[in-house]
């Protein structure tokens, strides 16, 4: 939904703002024109703005320029006015000095070796042991023939512990130290090492999609690693290989899923149950200034028949879905989950959530356009002396029930976690996550918690650390204008 360029409210108290502070530093490249533009991007959009968890953000903050300039002076740098600015509620707003790298990142271009991976700790820690969830093709891991359930315990010689875990993976070349687990469970480096360098790389998120039947059901299996806007034609194309295999039972797989596109997310959902287009998917949540200005079908997304480039969605028209999602899924996949919820039988299969309901947008050094990119409905100009941008949490999606506190994590109706000692193959029916679908459809599924050998408790995973992170952020046709 593109909402109409309107002067409103928010509109008029943005120029006065902008009016007030303004020309604080003659250098455009000063330190100081960069926190001008953090502080009066986030003055206007950020989630949080208004509020007591957030007081140095507030209208009123100060009284004159120079107690403005004062302040932002007073930080050593844009990343730190940036993170002093937060509120405490808030765990995934983020700046960047290289928006070029946040914009390829948003189309799935990042510097990856291809070993997606999980880490757990050892013994309650500070040691770390890492492995590997899965490979993407073409890559320094899959030419290395890493694979699913490889453990490693080393990088570059060093034990990994939670304390150098981040700065030791985050190299662009560097060598892991393969481990076994023995007959009493004890992990063991047996001496194998492996070097692993990073290349510019597009991911495409739809990892495995296949079909089969068992007990005369037909299955659909897709697992979708990332939501990405420029994916959904081949998205769409998967389902309609699904409906023309008269699909019965879809097992959706967002284990390894840290969130994406609002946009996909509609998408998605959309393919699944074929809602009409009266149906509402999600309603937004903003800053209390921004939220009195829109009204509620500016603030309300819908199911959709078709996607942005008019070609129509293929939709199973299912009415239940089995989700497997654990503490890896983030933003988008649970708004899936959430949004589905009240319409169909969702039955989510894994393990809590990561608990983000959170969306953003980014934000550029664009005050004429509302630091919004230059658009249909505004020609401004990014400021060319610098490259920053911010990636804030801009405003919570509740769905058609009105529900949207889950930021502890959606929790699964049938708990089954992943075990060190058996992760399967992905897309095969005897995968562990995979079969526990597969027998609860079949109506030969066991009741209970399951108990599982060497169960994994996720500790960090490095879907996370890419540059969007656990980011659910909408298009940028999306973001209400003023």
């Amino acid at each position: 939904m593109k909402l109409n360029y309107k002067l409103s409210v928010i509109g008029l108290l943005f120029l006065a703002l902008t009016s007030c502070f303004s020309d604080i530093d003659d250098d455009p490249i000063a330190d100081t024109d960069i926190k001008d533009f953090v502080w009066k991007g986030l003055n206007l959009w950020y989630y949080w703005q208004g509020t007591d968890s957030a007081p140095d953000l507030a209208d009123t903050r100060f009284a004159t320029d120079t107690d403005y300039t004062n302040f932002l002076n007073g930080f050593n740098s844009p990343n730190q006015l940036f993170y002093s600015l937060l509120s405490n509620e808030d765990r995934f707003s983020w700046i960047v000095d290289d928006y070029f790298e946040l914009n390829s990142s948003l189309s799935g271009i990042t510097k990856n070796n291809g070993m997606a991976y999980g880490l757990g700790l050892i013994d309650g820690g500070p040691n770390v042991f890492g492995y590997v969830q899965y490979v993407l093709p073409n890559t320094s891991a899959s030419a290395n023939n890493v694979i699913r359930g490889d453990i490693f315990l080393t990088v570059n010689g060093t034990q990994l512990t939670e304390d150098n875990y981040l700065s030791l993976l985050n190299n662009e070349v560097y060598t892991i130290g393969l481990a076994q687990l023995d007959g009493s469970n004890n992990l063991n480096l047996p001496g194998e090492e492996i070097t692993l360098t990073k290349q510019v790389y597009e991911e495409n998120p739809i990892y495995i999609a296949n079909n089969f039947e068992v007990d005369g059901i037909k299955v659909g299996y897709l697992m979708y690693n990332r939501f990405l806007n420029d994916y959904d034609p081949a998205l769409n194309q998967i389902f309609a290989n699904f409906v023309a295999e008269g699909i019965d039972e879809l097992v959706l797989d967002l284990r390894y899923n840290p969130g994406g596109s609002v946009t996909s997310a509609i998408n998605l959902g959309s393919m699944i149950t074929g809602n009409t287009t009266n149906d509402v998917y999600l309603k937004q949540r903003w800053n209390n200034k921004i939220q009195s200005a829109l009204t509620e079908e500016d603030v309300t997304r819908y199911f959709t028949q078709a996607l942005s480039d008019g070609t129509s969605i293929n939709s199973l028209n299912l009415n239940k879905v089995y989700i497997l999602a654990q503490r890896s899924s983030a933003s988008a996949s649970e708004l899936v989950i959430n949004a589905l919820d009240p319409y169909i039988n969702v039955v989510h299969i894994g393990g809590t959530t990561r608990g983000k309901n959170e969306f953003s947008i980014t934000l550029y050094d664009n005050p004429d356009c509302t630091f919004l990119p230059p658009n249909s409905n505004c020609d401004g100009n990014i400021n060319p002396n610098h490259t920053w941008a911010m990636q804030p949490l801009v405003g919570r999606n509740e769905n058609a029930d009105g529900f949207l506190d889950y930021t502890s994590g959606l929790v699964p109706d049938i708990s089954f976690g992943e075990s060190l000692s058996n992760l399967g193959v992905l897309g095969q029916q005897d995968e562990p996550l995979l079969a526990r679908a597969i027998q609860h459809l079949t109506g030969n599924g066991r009741t209970g918690e399951t108990i599982i050998e060497n169960k994994i408790e996720l500790f960090d995973y490095s879907n996370k650390h890419t540059p969007t992170g656990t980011n659910m952020y909408l298009e940028p046709d999306d973001v209400p204008m003023f």
